[in-house]
């Protein structure tokens, strides 16, 4: 299946204001609240800021890929990348809660690699007009119409 939205960008701070009004068009075009959509965006920014900070040596330039798909119900927005992977780093510029906060704000979130070593960070955003509670360890359906990842973490709410 072919994404509703796909990004193929160097890994460059001032790339993520790109995918940030990539993003809001896309939210904008299917409708998608404002709240939400903002919530989307900052999920979103976080996993292409960790890209930009931590993927690729500081030398070094690499890609950053961004994929979504708006399903009937949620966005999964897919952030992939060529670099080392995700691992603790006592000398990380940042305070290291990038991750908690995609969490906070998707309805799930995966780590993991594909099938060629790419790292991806997997996010799904509900649309439904409920609030869902706070989760469990769940893995994500391949119903994103994403490509599918090898799940290394994941992280779900639980409808209420």
């Amino acid at each position: 299946m072919t994404p509703d939205m796909e990004l193929a960008l160097a890994a460059r701070a001032e790339n993520i204001a790109i995918v940030r009004h990539a993003l809001g068009g896309l939210g904008d075009a299917f409708g998608v609240p404002e709240p939400k959509l903002s919530d989307i965006r900052l999920a979103v920014t976080e996993a292409c800021a960790n890209v930009v900070v931590h993927a690729y040596p500081e030398d070094q330039e690499g890609p950053m890929e961004v994929l979504a798909n708006m399903g009937e119900d949620a966005l999964t927005v897919l952030v992939r990348d060529w670099g080392r992977g995700i691992r603790p780093r006592s000398d990380s510029p940042g305070l290291g809660l990038g991750l908690s906060l995609i969490a906070a704000l998707a309805e799930s979130v995966q780590l993991g690699h594909d099938g060629e070593e790419h790292t991806e960070v997997r996010m799904t955003f509900s649309l439904l007009d409920e609030l869902p509670s706070i989760g469990t360890l769940s893995a994500l359906s391949s119903a994103s119409g994403l490509p599918s990842t090898d799940t290394l973490a994941a992280t779900e709410r639980d409808s209420a």
